[in-house]
């Protein structure tokens, strides 16, 4: 992983799961509480995903081969998505369908667990030392996060972030404080008025904002994994540095793609003066591309293509057959 920061935030949120999962799943144990078992399995998951991220940073540092000439950057991806379908069927889904097992034991009528333990407690106790790790975990990753946000709004930057560890912890810590406290109401609602439905109330809360984060998730990734473009402003950057260096005409036409969430590839087709020596052309070249790196915070490829601009040149488009 080429982020300090995003690896350091990983292994924080990794901890507190792993932590909070255990104490989870004994207050499920002594209680019967459906939305303890809910959120043990999302602590779980969570903590399973964290391992994802951290094996995907770990594999995208190999070097190019022949088979994979821009590199191994671009797994990060592969990995953060599977994260996103853990999430929704380790996560969601099995809460959805742990709140229908326990809604139909108490149609049935079958003794409620919760309300006749002597540990009845315990949860309360484990929700709230839950919370107070997660925010821990979660103000890690806010901390590590805010330089490179920069000017955005949380949402912006979780949309349009390449690196994806920064923005799956961000979601899941978000969305486990959510939980936490849906699972929170419901036990609490439980044990105030008797009602066991409070507690399947909580724990379909939960499974729904596992599910909706989950897609989230998958929605963004897939995105990058097909192939994200630089935003407009380093785009507008790039086109700047080429234009200002002496020798280019204009620019024909532009197109950038994230290899991985620390590379770039830049091509572009760049219309040059028809005269001049060979040695003069590359020249020019080679100060544009020193240019274009001047402005880059990130390593990139960079590809360019010298023409002489026609009036009637018509951008190269893609067939549809």
């Amino acid at each position: 992983m080429s982020s300090g920061g995003s690896t350091k935030a990983v292994v924080a949120a990794l901890l507190a799961n792993l932590g909070i999962a255990v104490t989870k799943f004994l207050a499920w144990a002594l209680t019967g509480a459906s939305s303890m078992l809910a959120e043990g399995i999302h602590s779980v998951a969570d903590s399973a995903n964290q391992v994802l991220l951290l094996v995907g940073g770990r594999r995208a540092t190999r070097a190019p081969d022949e088979e994979h000439q821009f590199g191994y950057g671009r797994i990060r991806y592969v990995y953060a998505f599977i994260v996103s379908i853990v999430l929704f069927s380790l996560g969601g889904v099995f809460a959805l369908y742990e709140a229908w097992t326990k809604y139909r034991e108490i149609a049935e009528g079958e003794p409620n667990e919760l309300l006749d333990s002597q540990w009845w407690w315990v949860p309360i106790v484990v929700l709230l030392a839950a919370m107070v790790m997660e925010s821990l975990s979660l103000r890690t990753a806010v901390r590590e996060s805010t330089p490179l946000r920069g000017k955005q709004t949380w949402v912006q930057f979780v949309r349009r972030a390449k690196a994806p560890e920064l923005p799956v912890v961000l979601l899941e810590d978000s969305g486990a404080l959510a939980g936490l406290t849906f699972a929170l109401a419901g036990v609490g609602l439980t044990l105030l008025t008797g009602n066991a439905y409070f507690d399947v109330a909580g724990t379909v809360m939960i499974g729904l904002l596992l599910v909706a984060i989950a897609v989230v998730l998958a929605i963004e990734m897939v995105s990058l994994l097909v192939g994200e473009s630089a935003t407009p402003e380093k785009t507008a950057k790039i086109r700047g540095a080429l234009e200002q260096t002496p020798g280019v005409e204009r620019i024909i036409h532009l197109k950038t793609l994230y290899l991985g969430p620390d590379e770039l590839l830049v091509v572009a087709k760049i219309a040059i003066s028809g005269s001049g020596t060979a040695q003069q052309l590359a020249d020019g070249i080679d100060a544009a591309e020193r240019n274009v790196r001047a402005v880059l915070t990130t390593p990139a490829t960079i590809y360019l293509e010298p023409d002489v601009y026609r009036s009637d040149y018509t951008p190269h488009r893609p067939s549809t057959h």
